[in-house]
C-alpha cells in the first residue's frame, strides 16, 4: 500500500492488490472539516486517479470515529469571494465526474460539504449511527456545492423541502427509506462492507462500468428519448470491445473472465 500526504488534511491510500484508491478526510480532531484548499485539492485527486488504470474503485471515508465530514469552515466563507464560491459545485462533483466507481463511507456526523460529496458519490455505505444534514438554513444561507439539486432529484421536492428548508438531520435507517443511502450496516461491519463492494466492483470490465455511469447520468439530466437513444449508441459500442469478447467466451468455457478495460 502507497500513501501520500501532500494535501491539507487528506491522505490518499493505493492498494495495489485490491485496485483501489481511499481518500481519507483526516482532521479528526475537527470533525474532518473540510478547507477551501481541500476542496480544490480533492478535485486534483480525482483528476490523478482517474488515470491511473491501477486503480479500479476509488473510496471516501473520514478519519475516526466520529464524522465523515461535519462540513466546512465557515469563516473561510466570509473571507472567500462570491465568485469563487459560486465555483466549489465543481470540485464537489469530482466523483460524479469519475469514469470509476466511487463508494462513500459514511459514518456519524455527515453534514454540509461532507454530505454533498457523498451525494455526488455512486454508492453510499453508511453505518447505522450515520447523521445526514444540510444545516446551512442555520446561517441564513443554503447549499451550494449540489446539495439543493442532488437531494431533490434522489428523494423528491418533498423531502428534500423538508430535510433542506427546515435544516433537519436524518438518521441513516430514514435516509435509506428515502432512498439517499445504498445500505445501512452496524459500525463494526462497515469497513468490510466496503471492502466487499469495492471486490465486488473490480470483476466486471472497467469499460462497461464507465459506460454505464455515463448512460445512468444521461438518463437523470435528459428525456426518456435522448436516454434511449443515448444508451443504444453504447450498447452498440460495447458490443466491438475486447472485454466483451472475453466475458461472451467465459461464459461459455464456465471460467472467471479477465477483463482488461479495452
Amino acid at each position: 500500500m502507497t500513501t501520500n500526504t501532500a494535501y491539507d488534511h487528506i491522505r490518499v491510500e493505493k492498494n495495489s492488490e485490491s485496485k483501489t484508491a481511499t481518500i481519507i478526510f483526516d482532521r479528526p480532531e475537527k470533525m474532518n472539516y473540510i478547507s477551501m484548499l481541500a476542496r480544490a485539492q480533492f478535485a486534483e485527486i480525482f483528476t490523478e486517479l482517474d488515470k491511473d488504470d491501477n486503480v479500479r474503485v476509488i473510496i471516501i471515508k473520514g478519519e475516526g470515529d466520529k464524522a465523515f465530514s461535519a462540513g466546512g469552515n465557515i469563516q473561510q466563507f466570509m473571507d472567500t469571494h462570491p465568485e469563487e464560491l459560486s465555483r466549489l459545485r465543481v470540485n464537489v462533483a469530482a466523483p460524479e465526474r469519475s469514469p470509476k466507481p466511487v463508494i462513500a463511507q459514511l459514518q456519524g456526523y455527515t453534514f454540509g460539504v461532507g454530505f454533498e460529496i457523498a451525494m455526488a458519490c455512486d454508492f453510499r455505505i453508511a453505518a447505522d449511527d450515520t447523521l445526514l444534514g444540510l444545516p446551512e438554513m442555520n446561517l441564513g444561507m443554503i447549499p451550494g456545492s449540489g446539495g439543493t439539486q442532488r437531494v431533490a432529484k434522489a428523494v423528491g421536492l418533498t423531502r428534500a423541502k423538508d430535510m433542506i428548508m427546515r435544516a433537519r438531520r436524518i438518521p441513516a435507517d430514514e435516509a435509506y427509506q428515502w432512498g439517499l443511502l445504498t445500505k445501512v450496516v452496524a459500525k463494526g461491519d462497515l469497513e468490510s462492507e466496503v471492502n466487499a463492494l469495492a471486490k465486488e466492483l473490480t470483476r466486471f470490465s472497467p469499460l462497461a462500468q464507465r459506460v454505464a455511469k455515463e448512460v445512468l447520468h444521461a438518463a437523470e439530466e435528459g428525456p426518456l428519448s435522448t436516454g434511449l437513444e443515448i444508451e443504444g449508441r453504447a450498447y452498440g459500442m460495447l458490443r466491438c470491445t475486447d472485454d466483451f469478447k472475453e466475458g461472451v467466451e467465459a461464459f461459455y468455457e464456465k471460467r472467471k473472465p479477465n477483463f482488461t478495460g479495452k
